[in-house]
């Protein structure tokens, strides 16, 4: 008696789907800011769109991390020393970042 082949499977691959919105509020931020800033930020948009929330936050210089008191549910990650972009994340079949406010972070 012989033994059934076993059927070789494909490796189960993750796709990454994420989406960034802005809010009006950091729409008039992001007109604002200086022209490097700008350029951070639209580095960091298609980093989270490429390759997701928790990869993009192993990027060292984001730090991306969890805020407290009143931003409770929101994020936070670097652009430089001194600007950050505040954000949301809702996760679902696509997970969905709204920027909700990019600033100069004061010390």
């Amino acid at each position: 008696m012989t033994k059934p082949k076993k059927e070789k499977m494909a490796p189960i691959i993750k796709l990454h789907k994420t989406e960034v919105k802005m809010t009006k509020g950091s729409e008039k931020d992001f007109k604002g800011l200086p022209k490097e800033i700008k350029d951070s930020f639209q580095v960091w948009v298609k980093n989270i769109s490429e390759i997701g929330v928790a990869e993009t936050g192993k990027i060292k210089g984001y730090n991306h991390e969890h805020l407290k008191g009143k931003r409770k549910g929101q994020r936070s990650a670097r652009l430089n020393k001194s600007y950050r972009v505040i954000f949301t994340v809702k996760n679902g079949e696509v997970q969905i970042v709204t920027v909700e406010e990019i600033n100069n972070h004061k010390y």
